[in-house]
């Protein structure tokens, strides 16, 4: 039998596209060892946020051959997506995936092992109108599950690479949203944590109309699930009207995470961010007057590039 480990890099969506993957290779008779053992395939699913991740990136790609220096090394994820060039350089690396190539990652190290060629296959996620299926994902380690409902940002912020990494928005379909926490519920797991890239723009891509609140309300019904976590969310979305339909919800755990970004009104503006300052703070007035004991968080980036938006 195989041993297959994993390195995942980066931030939920990250997390659940590597459940899925290491689902593919249990239902493909793998065995799924840990990142530090030895094993005959190591996959790193990257991420490029900042310039310190594309470097954690290429570090772990390194580390896992010196394990074990005859193993497949499979790069994989955001970094992929928008650093070709240098992967394409990397001697220890044997395929290169990218984030819709994930689906077929048991095929793709099976080729590799009949042919023993260094693949690389990257579709150009900017022209992805529909939401990638990575197969059933109900694998988790935790005792909350992770369900990413959409993939892509269209917002373009000025600092940030993800919408080149990631596409434009595409969301899943709600209906199998449902099945797979229902599948989840069933495992016995009682938490899920809703995620995405930006999950504030769910459904903004369907004919229908249909956004976020629609499904958590769907997801509220959902039996065995007592509680439901919301990722990193755009403060914009939180209007009076989302608030009065989310406080209707007894799942849903009192703890948001606004991304703020910058507290001045000029670095906001620079930043394409949509908001000021006062917005913001409103937003977090309607959230403390509709839940007394709300928990929020927040990301601060402490200074804005110039000239590459890439490097923060």
């Amino acid at each position: 039998m195989k041993k297959v480990a994993f390195i995942t890099l980066g931030c939920k969506v990250n997390q659940y596209e590597t459940n899925s993957m290491i689902e593919q290779f249990i239902k493909k008779g793998y065995m799924v060892v840990e990142a530090d053992k030895k094993a005959d395939i190591y996959i790193v699913n990257t991420c490029t946020v900042t310039n310190i991740s594309d470097r954690k990136s290429r570090q772990m790609l390194r580390r896992v051959k010196q394990i074990e220096p005859q193993a497949i090394v499979v790069a994989c994820g955001c970094y992929v997506q928008v650093a070709k060039e240098e992967l394409e350089k990397m001697e220890e690396i044997d395929l290169v995936l990218g984030n819709n190539e994930k689906k077929n990652i048991v095929q793709a190290v099976e080729n590799y092992i009949e042919k023993k060629e260094k693949n690389i296959e990257i579709a150009d996620v900017m022209s992805q109108k529909e939401y990638v299926e990575l197969g059933e994902t109900t694998y988790t380690e935790k005792t909350r599950a992770v369900i990413k409902v959409q993939d892509g940002c269209d917002r373009f912020c000025t600092y940030c690479i993800i919408p080149y990494a990631r596409g434009r928005v595409r969301s899943r379909n709600p209906k199998i949203v449902i099945e797979e926490i229902q599948k989840i519920a069933q495992k016995g797991i009682k938490e899920v944590v809703i995620t995405g890239i930006h999950i504030a723009s769910y459904g903004k891509d369907f004919k229908e109309k249909y956004g976020l609140i629609d499904l958590l309300e769907e997801i509220n019904k959902v039996e065995g699930i007592e509680r439901i976590r919301l990722g990193s969310i755009e403060p914009l979305l939180i209007t009076e009207e989302f608030v009065k339909r989310l406080s209707k919800l007894e799942k849903i755990c009192h703890h948001f995470h606004l991304s703020l970004q910058s507290g001045c009104d000029e670095t906001l503006k620079r930043m394409n961010r949509r908001y000021t300052c006062q917005e913001f703070k409103e937003i977090v007035k309607r959230l403390r007057n509709t839940y007394k004991d709300v928990i929020l968080t927040t990301d601060i980036i402490v200074r804005i590039p110039t000239r590459n938006r890439r490097r923060i």
